[in-house]
C-alpha cells in the first residue's frame, strides 16, 4: 500500500467484520450496523460517560482502536462473555471490556497484516467514569463505526497510518488481499 493512511471504507469493512465476528461467536448477541462517519480529531473532544477501552497498534503502521459503550451495556457485554450477570462496573466488567476491545481491534488488525506487514497490539487500557475526555497525539481523524445492540450503543473508533520514517515491507503478490 503506497498511501500513508488507509481508506475509510477499508477500515470500516475490517472493523465491522471483526465486531460482528466477536458478537456472534464470543458474545452471542445481535448487532445492528449504524452509519459510519469520520470524526476530525482537531475539533475539541466532547466528554463521555461510560467505559472506553483503547488498544494501540504498532509496526510499520501505527494507530489506535477504541471501543466505547455506557456502563449498563458494559455490564451486558461482560455478562455475555463471562456468563455471569453484572449490575455495576467492577474489575471483572472492566477486564471483560478490555478483552472485547482486544478481540475486535485484533481482528481488524489481522485483516490488514497481509497488506501492511506484521502489526502488534498493546495491552488494552480502560477509561471509565463520568465526564471524561480522551485524546490521542498525532491523530488527525477517527473512523467511527457505530453499532446498536439490545437498545444500547457501541462505538468503535479506529485510526491507522504509516509510521513516519518507516518503509513498509513489500508484500508478496500472492499474500495481498483486496479489502
Amino acid at each position: 500500500m503506497s498511501q500513508s493512511k488507509l481508506e475509510s471504507a477499508q477500515i470500516e469493512a475490517a472493523v465491522r467484520q471483526a465486531t460482528h465476528e466477536v458478537f456472534s461467536t464470543m458474545l452471542n448477541l445481535p448487532l445492528e450496523d449504524q452509519p459510519a462517519y469520520e470524526e476530525i480529531a482537531a475539533d475539541p473532544p466532547g466528554s463521555h460517560d461510560g467505559v472506553e477501552a483503547l488498544v494501540g497498534i504498532g509496526g510499520y503502521w501505527t494507530g489506535t482502536g477504541r471501543i466505547w459503550c455506557n456502563s449498563k451495556f458494559a455490564c451486558t457485554l461482560a455478562g455475555a462473555l463471562l456468563m455471569t450477570p453484572y449490575e455495576a462496573l467492577n474489575e471483572e466488567v472492566l477486564d471483560a471490556i478490555s478483552e472485547v476491545a482486544n478481540m475486535i481491534i485484533g481482528g481488524a488488525k489481522a485483516t490488514f497484516e497481509d497488506q501492511l506487514g506484521t502489526l502488534a497490539l498493546s495491552i488494552p487500557t480502560v477509561v471509565f467514569g463520568r465526564n471524561y475526555r480522551t485524546r490521542s497525539a498525532g491523530v488527525t481523524s477517527w473512523m467511527v463505526i457505530p453499532f446498536h445492540c439490545q437498545g444500547e450503543d457501541l462505538q468503535v473508533r479506529f485510526f491507522l497510518m504509516q509510521t513516519k520514517g518507516q518503509a513498509a515491507p513489500t508484500p508478496r503478490p500472492e499474500m495481498v488481499h483486496t479489502l
